[in-house]
């Protein structure tokens, strides 16, 4: 995704980079226009509780996000949802 929508790959990935109008242009000109109204509709904010959900330690995931109380990590950065059976 960052050849897609970075011109300049050796810089990070930031809010700014994500939102640029060579992300949409590059799915357009791909001929991909679902994954254009992707790009449109993403919110760079997602990616903070996204990449805290996936870390399987609570202290690491607080330490990574600066948080000094595990609880405010759990009560408002973790998503992990119940894993249940398959039905088949």
């Amino acid at each position: 995704m960052k050849a897609l929508c970075d011109e300049k790959p050796s810089r990070s990935l930031t809010a700014a980079t994500l939102s640029a109008p060579a992300c949409n242009k590059a799915a357009v000109a791909a001929g991909n226009d679902d994954l254009a109204e992707r790009i449109k509709a993403f919110q760079f904010r997602d990616i903070r509780a996204k990449s805290t959900s996936e870390i399987a330690d609570l202290a690491a995931a607080s330490s990574l996000l600066g948080h000094t109380e595990k609880e405010l990590t759990e009560k408002v950065y973790r998503r992990i949802g119940q894993q249940v059976k398959p039905t088949r």
